[in-house]
């Protein structure tokens, strides 16, 4: 009897004991999903809840419906995700390849992409790599669990014709309800999935609420060719010369597109490519572009615009609902609105980007989300100075963005050199106001009744100024973006930079970089030396006063806007070609800073 208990005793302890092993070495997905894209996860996805044996060193591999995904994401359980925000953080495939994860993983997070279609089952098996190690062992144990998912129903995807796509998630920060607002993005491409990209790129947006897809206006431009491949040959005694390619030939475009966002949220958009079946599709919108370059006419639904004939530069302004009072200038020589960037370096004339006649280089973007206006050169009559002046316009908005460069190739001397001038025939405004930076409040002054030749001075980073006609309720805003002076070969020389509004037969404001000009000492010269550069970035605004007391007051909302647009966050697939380690080519004998390290994988 008692050997009889004995025995019992032992075989229940060994039954304990094998389900403690079997227990151990068993996976757990406690939770398992096909979801739709949302900003925390912006593509079509699995994403996994795991429970591992003990907390382990690991590597996680996919399979769905047979296939393995070139990539998953692993995430800690206690890296919380916002979903209705970008992700915040994201291990590349760089990063794997380079260095090994020696995080301890409990419960870890998985997500992989999968382009699930709805109402179907998809197989999902998950493996989890135990490592004993950080570099991990030939003997580690392998862990896996095979599922089958259905996917959601009752909400149509993307036509499958499209074979790829990328995720964009579209973020708005400043408080304001965004509708149709244009956003642009670069992206790249590999040369085999993409055909024709002007004809085959699709851009939609993905309701938060309902995930149902709606078809958005796109526009497809600035296509690039990188073609050139990897040579991988041996070298001349027959061994390898690297394991990887280091590059991939690769076409890239920029990709414009209008965004639907409401104040303070994100929301995402895929660009679907791949399809060389696909037909061109034609969007309308407000922005029309009538004439040949330079002087095309622009109209936008809200503005009318004309640029000048020989330079291209802003030569007539009128808003659609008062078009009885454009503004204009033509009074002094090119007679354009916009007239800089420009020197004076006697005893040459002054020179201005709007004598161009025509500019050297000259190129138009036309489309339904943006029309852009590029042109380029040397100042007339000075090799020694480059620049450039870009337009962009955009549907149903009342204004238009204009930005500046100068690169100064060798050094001159002069007595003027500004940028950022706008001007018109004096008649047309009555007064001026600028947001004073000193005195921390907005100045108005009324310019109709200021002396010849006075100049209201302002700080080189002014937030705005504007000029407007308070008998006839309109006004021109500038509203300042970007502004950057920087040199290589030399260190930028500027006498007294600053911005300033002046007088004469015509009414201006301009950027001073340097100039003795209007200083005390006018006929000083002052050298422009060799690398300098000079950018800057303004809206311009036409507006229509609604408040007779407060008549820049449209100027401050539209800032308020502009200076905050859309935030943009791309996501990507990983490739199956992408290289699952890197090589990298460092100058001299170079070291990576890895060496040392326990996780390098060098």
């Amino acid at each position: 009897m008692k050997q009889k208990l004995s025995f019992l005793s032992l075989l229940f302890a060994l039954i304990v004991l094998g389900s403690k092993v079997q227990a151990k070495e068993t996976l757990v997905v406690k939770h398992i999903e096909l979801g739709y894209p949302c900003p925390a996860i912006p593509f079509y996805h699995f994403s996994a809840d795991l429970e591992l044996p003990e907390p382990s060193i690991i590597e996680v591999q996919a399979v769905v419906n047979g296939k393995t995904l070139r990539a998953t994401d692993l995430h800690r359980a206690k890296d919380a995700m916002e979903m209705d925000r970008p992700p915040l953080t994201h291990r590349p495939p760089s990063g794997y390849g380079l260095s090994q994860d020696g995080t301890l993983y409990k419960t870890p997070h998985v997500v992989g992409w999968v382009r699930w279609e709805p109402g179907k089952s998809y197989t999902i098996k998950l493996s989890v790599r135990i490592k004993k190690s950080v570099k991990g062992l030939a003997d580690d144990t392998w862990l896996s669990k095979t599922v089958t998912v259905k996917a959601p129903e009752g909400v149509a995807v993307f036509n499958p014709a499209w074979k790829n796509y990328k995720s964009v998630v579209v973020s708005e920060t400043a408080g304001i309800d965004r509708k149709s607002e244009a956003v642009e993005l670069l992206l790249a491409f590999y040369p085999d999935e993409a055909f024709d990209l002007k004809r085959e790129i699709r851009v939609v947006a993905v309701n938060p609420q309902t995930h149902a897809l709606s078809d958005v206006p796109c526009q497809v431009y600035d296509l690039e060719k990188f073609m050139l491949e990897d040579d991988m040959a041996p070298d001349e005694n027959g061994r390898p010369t690297r394991e990887v390619p280091l590059w991939y030939p690769t076409v890239s475009a920029r990709v414009a597109f209008t965004a639907d966002v409401p104040a303070n949220s994100s929301k995402v958009y895929l660009v679907y490519y791949n399809n060389d079946k696909a037909m061109a599709k034609v969007y309308s919108s407000q922005l029309k572009v009538q004439g040949e370059m330079p002087g095309i006419s622009v109209g936008n639904g809200v503005l009318s615009i004309v640029l000048h004939p020989n330079s291209g530069h802003i030569d007539q302004l009128a808003l659609d609902e008062k078009p009885e009072f454009p503004l204009f200038h033509r009074m002094e020589t090119n007679g354009a609105i916009h007239w800089n960037p420009g020197i004076y370096s006697p005893p040459r004339p002054w020179t201005h980007t709007a004598d161009w006649k025509p500019p050297q280089h000259i190129n138009l973007i036309s489309g339904p989300v943006t029309a852009v206006v590029e042109l380029w050169g040397n100042l007339r009559d000075i090799p020694e100075v480059d620049a450039s002046v870009r337009y962009e316009f955009f549907p149903n908005v009342p204004y238009f963005i204009s930005s500046t460069s100068m690169r100064i190739n060798e050094t001159i001397n002069c007595i003027a050199l500004r940028n950022g001038e706008i001007v018109f025939k004096r008649e047309l405004m009555t007064h001026a106001a600028w947001y004073d930076v000193i005195r921390g409040k907005v100045i108005t002054y009324n310019v109709a009744d200021m002396p010849d030749l006075t100049d209201l001075k302002m700080e080189a980073d002014v937030p705005w100024i504007t000029f407007y006609n308070s008998e006839e309720g309109i006004g021109f805003a500038g509203i300042q973006l970007d502004y950057t002076n920087a040199g290589l070969e030399s260190r930028e020389r500027l006498l007294n930079p600053y911005m300033y509004i002046t007088g004469g037969p015509w009414i201006y404001w301009a950027r001073a970089l340097s100039l003795p000009f209007l200083s005390s000492n006018m006929q000083q010269m002052v050298p422009a030396m060799k690398g300098n550069f000079f950018t800057e970035k303004w809206a311009y605004l036409v507006y229509k006063i609604e408040d007779a007391e407060n008549p820049y007051q449209p100027v401050l909302e539209w800032r308020k806007r502009l200076i905050s647009p859309l935030r943009v966050h791309l996501e990507e697939e990983v490739d199956d070609r992408v290289s699952k380690s890197v090589q990298e080519i460092f100058i001299d004998e170079g070291r990576s800073g890895w060496e040392e390290r326990e996780t390098g994988k060098h």
